[in-house]
């Protein structure tokens, strides 16, 4: 099992170091434009496999996607982050550029591979992806539902005090702070609704808090987080190489599921060998109805300013 991961920053490095140490990917290529950069990464995580008890080969590229020839999954990471005060939205200018010439350059080495996108805004860029490669809808997936799932269990965790391996919960819609739609309905403890723990008015601003789980990181950190993302990732490729069958929400191209089409966005999905091999259908509140209506028009304007 060959893994890429194009750019070499904080969070491409934390996905190459995650997937390494789960130990189920024979290598993981890193590529970056920076000279020297992914080698030394590379170099610098080998030199930890020793110590975590791994065997996964990991090498570094500066740009020469001929390294990535057969990768079985390939994520992209590459494009500039967010600073504090920015939206993921104000980020497409530049990433689109990026995105599209990674993502065709991928493909062209890696014709059967399948594609996570983690750049942003990312449902745009997952819809970008689908566009200029025309590979199969099942074999593109956007990473965003995920860590934005894993944002919304630690907030739910935080609130119940709780540990948070008694908690499950679910974020669909876009990959923004107005976009998510967390299912506080079909959150729980335990598989005990989370309502019955917590205030009607505790799990609104669980809600709220998860939301900006993003540019509250940056605004902390002063750059858009890595662990959790990087985290995100190694989960969604360990359920793809592994065959899990793991149900994980995912920006996905939608063809009437969930009443939308024609962009990509976060529904649950279940993963394995092949992609994503269903769709998963979730009844939805009306208010959460409401709010995934509100979230696809606010991904279709971004898609909107792309130059397709």
């Amino acid at each position: 099992m060959k893994v890429t991961v194009v750019g070499a920053g904080a969070v491409g490095a934390s996905c190459a170091e995650y997937i390494a140490i789960k130990n189920f990917a024979s290598e993981v290529v890193i590529l970056d434009i920076k000279e020297g950069y992914a080698e030394g990464k590379a170099m610098d995580l080998m030199q930890c496999a020793s110590l975590n008890g791994f065997d996964t080969k990991i090498t570094g590229s500066t740009n020469d996607y001929s390294k990535t020839a057969n990768s079985d999954i390939c994520v992209i990471t590459s494009g500039i982050p967010r600073k504090p005060g920015m939206t993921r939205e104000e980020l497409i200018g530049i990433n689109a550029g990026i995105v599209k010439m990674v993502s065709t350059s991928l493909v062209e080495h890696s014709p059967n591979t399948i594609l996570i996108v983690v750049s942003n805004p990312m449902d745009t860029m997952t819809y970008l992806a689908h566009k200029v490669t025309g590979l199969p809808k099942h074999r593109i997936i956007g990473m965003g539902g995920a860590l934005d799932s894993a944002r919304f269990k630690y907030r739910l965790a935080e609130a119940l005090e709780a540990p948070i391996s008694d908690v499950d919960g679910m974020v669909i819609g876009g990959h923004s702070d107005k976009g998510m739609v967390p299912l506080i309905s079909h959150a729980t403890r335990n598989s005990i609704k989370v309502s019955e723990f917590i205030s009607s008015e505790r799990l609104e601003q669980v809600a709220a808090d998860t939301k900006v789980g993003g540019a509250t990181l940056t605004g902390l950190l002063g750059t858009s987080a890595w662990y959790a993302p990087g985290a995100a990732v190694s989960g969604l490729v360990q359920a793809i190489a592994c065959d899990q069958k793991k149900i994980f929400p995912c920006s996905t191209l939608l063809d009437g599921e969930y009443g939308l089409s024609d962009l990509c966005i976060g529904v649950p999905v279940i993963l394995g060998r092949n992609g994503i091999e269903k769709i998963v259908n979730v009844p939805l509140s009306d208010a959460e109805k409401a709010h995934m209506i509100e979230s696809a028009e606010g991904v279709k304007k971004t898609n909107g300013l792309l130059e397709l």
